[in-house]
């Protein structure tokens, strides 16, 4: 009996499962990924548009069988939502890339040790950037989470000094599944990926996030509190709601 039920739970064990599961659909193959999380009731089953990450998240003691039935049924869903991912756009020349919500076209001026920069040319905006051709996307990168850092700089200095509670740090970096958050311990953490969308945007998500300095939750006191920063909260969540996961086709 001992050995019997060894065995038995040998095979349930969840790092006996594949990280995977492939689902086909007319011809196509997607690999989903496999995630039981504790406390969760029900199989769910989402597409990442900023990664085109497919996962299956289920129940502890859900049966692999029926992870796996679930996938296989829902193969056209898959098919449907992966292909509404937008196309992603790297920063390269002559990429057009939005810079506070204004299309810049990326030029690049070779032989020259031009500091990258936001500028305005006879054919419209323009992000310039010097050195060499290889070197260009990873420049443009580091100039908008540059320009990301100091706008949230700015917004985050006067919301703090609004409500009298300093944030101990700022940091910037590219989140995919939140646009900002705030720790325990008040460092607010934000994409950079903010300094594309919209000014009024990005300055909501640094009120939202302050407001957390002072109702780390997000109870009917903080939304009171972020609306009192912001008053524009409505207008830029359902920005976000519309057009945030395109901010992650470029780059």
């Amino acid at each position: 009996m001992a050995c019997t039920m060894l065995s038995l739970f040998r095979r349930i064990t969840p790092a006996d499962e594949p990280s995977h599961l492939v689902v086909e659909h007319e011809g196509r193959r997607f690999d989903v990924a496999l995630r039981r999380r504790p406390g969760v009731r029900r199989i769910t089953l989402r597409v990442s548009s900023a990664t085109g990450l497919i996962a299956l998240t289920l129940p502890v003691h859900t049966p692999l069988r029926a992870a796996r039935a679930f996938a296989d049924s829902h193969g056209g869903w898959i098919a449907a939502r992966v292909a509404r991912i937008p196309e992603r756009l790297g920063f390269e020349p002559g990429a057009t890339v939005p810079l506070r919500g204004v299309p810049h076209t990326v030029v690049h001026r070779p032989g020259t040790r031009l500091a990258t920069r936001a500028a305005h040319r006879p054919g419209g905006p323009a992000i310039e950037v010097g050195g060499e051709a290889a070197a260009v996307p990873g420049r443009v990168k580091r100039f908008l989470a540059a320009e990301a850092a100091r706008d949230l700089r700015v917004a985050v200095d006067r919301y703090t000094g609004t409500i009298g509670i300093p944030a101990r740090r700022i940091a910037v970096r590219d989140t995919k599944s939140r646009w900002g958050s705030c720790s325990s311990t008040g460092t607010l953490s934000f994409s950079w990926r903010l300094i594309m969308a919209p000014p009024f945007v990005l300055d909501y998500l640094a009120a939202h996030e302050v407001a957390h300095l002072k109702e780390l939750n997000h109870s009917a006191r903080f939304w009171a509190l972020t609306r009192a920063l912001c008053p524009g909260t409505d207008e830029a969540e359902a920005w976000l709601k519309r057009k945030g996961g395109e901010l992650h086709r470029y780059g």
